[in-house]
């Protein structure tokens, strides 16, 4: 974040403690939308945490394809179901539920038949009229055993009355309205025939949200009756308790009570299942329970759900854990829960809860986001926003409570947005404060910086121009000038004398920045018209007259080191002299030469030298001579070479150059000027220059290559 002023940043701080109040208000309401924003954050946690199921209690007897494979297709008949019935009830179950409806009379009855068709032998007649109804046969085995049997809720009224197991509605305070529980305008039902026979009658429509199961109504209204869930009735019928209590302050609902079970409930009277992944254990094929394949003991004390769960008959449905599973699957994972205690709660204080953390966190970021460097800002912003979804997972692993992650996550990134614009704001705003001085320093800085353009233009453009001696085969020479501010305190310049001495001169003023460029460019300048109007004069001479010259006006008492040559291209016999310039090098192929002992020979001029110009004002400088090989050359640099520095302040120094002089010795002059300048470079690593960098090379070819024309 920006450092602001301490008025801008009271101003931050206000708009933004505002923005946070309105969202906490927002967490604190449940406005309609929360529930949209929790139910994926709540999906998220089943899909980490799913339920670990410790003990199968229910059993589900499917009606698979196996089973239709060898009894015939669905559905069966009733004299079937009552086989099933009276086989599962010698295992001695807590209870059994029939999860499908049966609404009409089997068809494939006796009397059903002899009433569809037309039967001419009195004898076969007889004998199908004396057969019992296949309803009776299934009305009395549901007689002999605790089954509870399904009602669907419909949107149309019923016409038949609905058979339920009594519940008492217990209120926390006498003469309250009554709660309001799922709403049905009417249920269907089986026949009465076998609703008479029947232990329980359980309610199994539920109401998908979204199209995902995560709410289970334990009891609903159908018509002003109230109807327990199927799951609800199979553990009233096996706990053998006559009624139910439902409890309720006013219209909300509390908690259901099944014999000494308490459930508590969702104001509307719902609960939360906590899935579980799919089981195949909890599946038994019904074939194999009528021929006797499952051992009874699999059975005993069990709540045994038979349902049809053959392709085309099962109705799956959507859960949390992103799992399709038959609805006898959903209603054996609600009596699991119910039995373990897993059901998930959303406790009634989870929304101020949720408010006053919301609160605390925005209140943190408010304060100390706006005053703290950028990356601790970060990483306080990122702590802030998973704190939610850290404790909410917590707290879903623990008590199984339901916190929502969602909503104050996406309130805490919005708060950081506001921050964040209301920042840039107030940051435009004081920088339109300072604009006046910010205009000012520019001009100032732009004056300074064209100044110093034009100066590096003057002095770049009095450079020679490294082609002027490209048509001379005789000859090869380059460099380069890099100086350490805009303009720097070195120079070098060459030209030719007559058509066979080329003059050569490299230099250096102590200091660098616009008074050595001046300096230098006077000294280069007063050295240049010594030498031309003593074209053929010791170069000892030019220099003492070059220092005259230079040392008649120097108010700064400025010195420059020169060193100055005068090559023979004919006979490679090189004159020169030295005012305090480091010595240049001669670097000779010893391969080029014939010499085979030594493949670079490398070596320095030391003498003809004397003080830098300036120093001593009427010192008579001497020159000297030397003969150059065909093929040597040389190289002249000023001392920002050796004492370029890196960021650990180490010195390039004089044994890595001569050591890169040597592995150069054989090469062009453009190639041992530019990589010595790359390695320069590349040894500073970013570091400001020490000093302004010159490095020139000159390679005499020999007399015997012609002036090109």
């Amino acid at each position: 974040m920006i450092e602001l002023p301490a008025p801008g940043a009271r101003r931050l701080r206000l708009v933004a403690a505002s923005v946070l109040l309105a969202l906490v208000l927002l967490t604190a309401l449940q406005v309609p939308w929360s529930e949209r924003l929790q139910a994926p954050g709540f999906d998220v946690l089943q899909v980490l945490a799913p339920r670990k199921v410790s003990a199968l209690s229910v059993t589900i007897v499917e009606i698979d394809q196996k089973s239709l494979r060898a009894l015939g297709q669905w559905p069966w008949p009733r004299v079937q179901l009552a086989r099933l019935v009276r086989t599962l009830k010698r295992a001695e179950p807590a209870a059994i539920a029939l999860n499908f409806l049966m609404p009409e009379a089997d068809a494939l009855s006796p009397e059903r038949l002899l009433a569809q068709a037309v039967v001419e032998d009195r004898t076969i007649a007889a004998a199908l009229h004396a057969l019992p109804s296949n309803d009776a046969e299934l009305a009395a085995a549901l007689a002999t055993a605790p089954v509870v049997l399904v009602v669907a809720g419909t949107q149309e009224p019923s016409e038949t009355p609905l058979r339920t197991a009594p519940i008492t509605l217990r209120a926390s305070t006498p003469g309250t309205a009554r709660p309001m529980l799922t709403q049905h305008a009417g249920a269907l039902s089986s026949i009465d025939s076998l609703n008479r026979q029947a232990s329980g009658w359980g309610l199994v429509s539920v109401d998908t949200t979204r199209g995902v199961v995560r709410r289970m109504p334990l009891v609903a209204d159908v018509n002003g009756t109230l109807v327990p869930a199927l799951a609800v009735e199979m553990l009233r019928v096996a706990l053998r308790a006559p009624s139910l209590q439902l409890h309720h302050s006013g219209s909300q609902v509390t908690a259901l009570t099944i014999g000494a079970l308490r459930v508590p409930t969702e104001a509307d009277g719902a609960v939360r299942v906590h899935f579980s992944r799919h089981r195949s254990d909890r599946f038994v094929s019904a074939i194999d329970v009528l021929e006797g394949k499952v051992d009874e003991a699999q059975l005993r004390g069990q709540l045994v759900l038979v349902a049809a769960t053959a392709a085309g008959l099962n109705e799956v449905e959507d859960t949390p854990l992103g799992e399709r599973l038959s609805g006898s699957e959903i209603q054996a994972q609600l009596i699991e829960s119910l039995v373990d205690g897993t059901l998930l709660r959303r406790p009634r204080w989870a929304p101020l809860a949720e408010a006053a953390s919301l609160g605390v966190l925005g209140m943190l970021l408010i304060t100390v986001v706006p005053r703290t460097r950028p990356a601790r800002a970060a990483l306080l912003s990122l702590i802030a926003l998973c704190l939610p979804a850290l404790a909410a997972l917590a707290l879903f692993v623990g008590p199984h409570w339901l916190m929502d992650a969602i909503a104050p996550t996406l309130y805490l990134f919005l708060l950081l947005g506001v921050l964040l614009v209301l920042t840039l704001v107030e940051s435009i705003r004081q920088r339109r404060v300072l604009e006046g001085e910010v205009q000012t320093q520019r001009l100032h800085s732009a004056r300074v910086d064209g100044e110093l353009a034009a100066a590096q233009a003057i002095q770049t453009s009095g450079l020679p121009r490294l082609d002027l001696l490209h048509g001379d085969g005789r000859v090869e020479l380059h460099a380069t000038l890099h100086a350490a501010r805009e303009v720097g305190g070195d120079l070098y310049d060459f030209f030719m004398l007559d058509a066979d001495r080329l003059f050569v001169l490299v230099g250096d003023v102590a200091g660098k920045g616009l008074p050595a460029s001046i300096f230098m460019a006077v000294s280069k300048a007063l050295t240049k018209s010594a030498m031309l109007r003593a074209p053929n004069a010791d170069l000892g001479h030019v220099m003492s007259q070059a220092n005259a010259e230079v040392s008649r006006d120097n108010p700064q008492q400025l010195f420059v080191s020169v060193f100055a040559a005068v090559l023979d291209l004919r006979t490679g016999l090189l004159n020169y002299c030295n005012a305090g310039h480091d010595n240049p090098y001669r670097l000779r192929d010893g391969l080029r030469d014939g010499q085979r002992g030594t493949p670079h020979a490398l070596s320095r001029i030391s003498d003809g030298d004397g003080p830098p110009l300036c120093a001593i004002a009427d010192f008579a400088y001497v020159g000297a001579s030397c003969q150059l090989h065909v093929g040597e050359m040389l190289c002249l640099m000023t001392d920002g070479v050796t004492e370029a520095l890196n960021p650990a302040a180490e010195l390039y120094g004089t044994a890595r150059a001569q050591a890169w002089l040597e592995r150069m010795a054989g090469a062009s002059a453009q190639a041992l000027v530019d990589g010595l300048h790359a390695d320069v470079l590349a040894f500073a690593d970013g570091a400001d220059a020490a000093d302004d960098l010159t490095i020139l090379a000159l390679r005499w070819r020999g007399p015997e290559i012609e002036v090109s024309t």
